[in-house]
């Protein structure tokens, strides 16, 4: 079970001095240690981002951008040394093609409120794929019943990998723009994304990729892959909640209006008309999530601290071990075996229902996902209601596996 295309030897994580670095991790359930496998619901937090948020309180906090005085100085230097280290994690040619938002959902809005009102019309069409997550659904949906477009949806296989001969025929003039995810969050399937984008482009759409599954997982380089638009949450890369990013070529950045008003994003204001800041910054109204996005800055770091490359043999064995041990429960079943996947791991358990099973492994101190995981779609497409969904993450352990085999086991006996 790959989660990417090439192996390549990289270091394993020290993972044990990894996990010290996450307090919540000291935590018991109901006595018993934490077994925390819903990282990709939200990730817990190191300590590094812990103290990079708290110290934004205790010794930097003013407003940014408008103020003349040292605080609000210093907390502008963070906040914009933020955003360089977010260009850099996604690779992206330019500072200004940076907009902070409040996560991925947020960044799905803008593009649909602010790029989709001005060039979508009747006529057009959309092109996104089964695994969306309702955050790459509903947006388009809203616009679509204001604007009349076509929602056309690429159909995956009986594995959850994206069938790519039918996704091109899908591909005509009509087809304004493709947003897709680049990770599943549902059952982790890991889509061909730069193939994706390049027969979209060949059509002359606009390419938005959701990558608030992958940016915890992969390397991320927005010009190689060949997208306008990327969006990631930070409360699922180890960093806070209500932060996160938007990347926008800086061509379409400029040619989109704003999509809110308010202050920051202004040069010029008068009850006759406004004019508004250069990108990023017309994005970007009101006072934002200044100590968030700074921590946010923080989590990225000590994402790239650890090396892509030593993340993804991590979480390969993690994946590994976990369909092996998962394999021989025989009444198990695993939805979603791509060929390229995230460590997500997402099943039945015969009969039981996934909120039996959640709450079982609860009280054994495992923490693990149930319901339809915010993508309805993709269980209707292997006919279910719900799964139980394991991720893993960095802090993860093959001990951490084997205490979800043994709660299935004992599930197993409570139903028996």
């Amino acid at each position: 079970m790959n989660m990417a295309t090439e192996r390549k030897p990289a270091p394993m994580l020290d993972v044990e001095r990894i996990r010290a670095d996450f307090p919540i991790l000291g935590e018991q359930i109901y006595g018993k240690r934490l077994v925390f496998l819903d990282s990709a619901a939200s990730a817990q937090k190191p300590r590094q981002v812990i103290d990079a948020e708290r110290m934004v309180y205790e010794r930097e906090y003013a407003n940014i951008h408008r103020g003349v005085y040292y605080l609000s100085q210093r907390a502008t230097d963070a906040f914009e040394a933020a955003r360089e280290t977010t260009r850099a994690f996604l690779n992206a040619r330019e500072t200004r093609e940076i907009v902070f938002l409040r996560g991925a959902t947020e960044g799905v809005n803008l593009v649909a409120q602010s790029w989709g009102l001005d060039n979508l019309k009747v006529g057009d069409a959309i092109v996104l794929s089964t695994i969306e997550h309702h955050s790459n659904i509903v947006p388009w949906q809203l616009l679509r019943d204001r604007l009349g477009f076509e929602i056309r949806v690429a159909p995956v296989d009986d594995e959850g990998q994206i069938d790519m001969a039918a996704y091109r025929d899908l591909l005509d003039e009509r087809v304004k723009l493709v947003a897709i995810t680049h990770c599943a969050n549902s059952i982790g399937t890991i889509t061909p994304i730069r193939e994706i984008a390049r027969l979209a482009k060949e059509q002359g759409a606009v390419v938005l990729v959701d990558g608030a599954q992958a940016a915890p997982h992969l390397r991320i380089d927005v010009q190689e892959i060949g997208c306008d638009f990327y969006v990631f949450s930070g409360h699922k890369t180890y960093g806070p909640s209500g932060a996160g990013a938007l990347y926008g070529r800086g061509e379409l950045l400029d040619a989109m209006p704003p999509w809110q008003g308010g202050g920051e994003m202004i040069t010029r204001v008068s009850f006759e008309e406004s004019r508004f800041h250069e990108v990023p910054h017309k994005f970007e109204a009101g006072t934002p999530n200044i100590a968030g996005t700074i921590a946010l800055g923080a989590a990225l770091d000590y994402i790239s601290g650890l090396g892509h490359e030593a993340i993804l043999a991590h979480e390969h064995d993690l994946l590994d071990y976990a369909m092996a041990r998962l394999g021989e429960i025989n009444s198990l079943r695993v939805i979603g075996t791509a060929r390229e996947k995230a460590a997500i791991v997402s099943f039945t358990l015969g009969d039981i229902h996934p909120h039996d099973v959640g709450t079982i492994l609860d009280r054994e101190g495992i923490a693990v996902r149930v319901g339809h995981h915010c993508a309805q779609p993709t269980m209707d497409r292997f006919d279910l209601p719900a799964t139980v969904r394991a991720s893993f993450g960095i802090y993860n352990t093959r001990e951490d596996v084997d205490a979800l085999y043994d709660g299935l086991r004992k599930t197993l006996e409570i139903f028996a």
